[in-house]
């Protein structure tokens, strides 16, 4: 063999008919190559795995208005579907801010986005909570025309095991939307007193099961969304005992795995302290005439986005709310199933 020969590589392995990697499972992850095969997933309402559809689109853009030479504002980008559609109509002249906290989605996102021609003087991407967007009031001229919040989880973070949003599949129990900062999922589990996790159970998701779910959970150490998910089905069976029939058990036992996970992933990520300190802030973030737009799928989120706008209606802060919330079509809801707890709200600013 003389020392120039080629080094043999093998040759990768087939992942057959299932493959089990989240990667090599779905291949609308590479829309490019692959457009069939998402636009067959969108045509059975279903969300392609790696992207995520954004909801109440001609809804939000109606509230908002954008217009040329207006500052805007996208506090939650996530797979940058309404900054697409919103950032075409503040030119030319203006600048769209879009924060997003999640380090692992946000470059993929900002690549998408910069693909598609916008500039970096026009779109404006900062790696930050929606709770601090009075940190970009110096350099946004000292208010915005236009916000956009949208509260939900997105496609993406909940499709890939990776990130241990899903019972779904496994993976770490993390649901943290920023992995480097704050607690798992897993560690809160250990470190959670009962009566606090029984709290949580019921505050983040009106949990019915949450006193034998805490008794079951608290203290464990879990590492993975399966492990999680098993002693969940388990609890259940217990707490059951055969009193219904199985299809109903298992009916109600998925409601609850999502509950669970719901509730988890909104106390590691301080959801609903960082949506409250948001709504504080807002008002001073606004021009006058401002509006903003908030699309929440939570009843707690919702409450707490009416009792907002309605207190600063009262106080002459805006000068109009939305009195009631504005739902999905019934079309986009068949389309896009996912679109159908969520709840749009808006207020103009005074």
């Amino acid at each position: 063999m003389t020392d120039d020969a080629t080094p043999h590589q093998r040759r990768v392995r087939y992942a057959g008919t299932h493959p089990k990697r989240f990667e090599d499972k779905y291949k609308e992850l590479d829309p490019t190559r692959n457009a069939d095969a998402v636009q067959k997933v969108l045509d059975r309402g279903q969300t392609p795995a790696g992207m995520h559809r954004s909801i109440c689109v001609d809804e939000i853009l109606g509230i908002l208005k954008p217009q040329p030479g207006e500052i805007g504002l996208d506090a939650t980008l996530g797979f940058g579907g309404h900054t697409q559609e919103i950032m075409p109509k503040l030119l030319p002249g203006g600048r769209l801010y879009s924060m997003d906290v999640d380090p692992i989605e946000l470059p993929r996102t900002e690549a998408r986005l910069r693909k598609l021609g916008f500039l970096p003087t026009e779109l404006v991407i900062r790696r930050i909570n929606f709770s601090e967007l009075a940190t970009l009031l110096p350099e946004a001229g000292g208010g915005f025309d236009v916000v956009l919040a949208d509260l939900g989880v997105s496609s993406m973070q909940i499709d890939n095991p990776a990130r241990g949003f899903s019972f779904k599949a496994d993976g770490p129990l993390d649901l943290r939307l920023d992995p480097s900062s704050g607690q798992s999922a897993s560690e809160l589990l250990q470190s959670v007193t009962r009566q606090r996790l029984r709290d949580l159970l019921v505050d983040n998701s009106d949990e019915p099961y949450a006193i034998p779910l805490a008794a079951a959970l608290q203290g464990q150490y879990l590492e993975t969304t399966t492990q999680l998910a098993d002693l969940v089905r388990l609890t259940l069976d217990l707490a059951f005992k055969r009193s219904m029939p199985e299809e109903e058990r298992l009916a109600e036992t998925k409601k609850a795995l999502q509950r669970t996970f719901q509730a988890l992933r909104i106390e590691v990520n301080d959801e609903f302290g960082v949506l409250d300190r948001f709504l504080a802030l807002l008002p001073s973030c606004l021009n006058p005439g401002g509006r903003v737009a908030i699309l929440s799928f939570h009843s707690g989120e919702d409450r707490r986005v009416k009792k907002a706008f309605q207190t600063g209606e009262r106080s002459g802060v805006y000068s109009s709310v939305a009195s009631d919330p504005i739902r999905a079509s019934f079309d986009e809801r068949r389309a896009n199933p996912r679109s159908t707890s969520a709840k749009l709200r808006w207020a103009v600013m005074a």
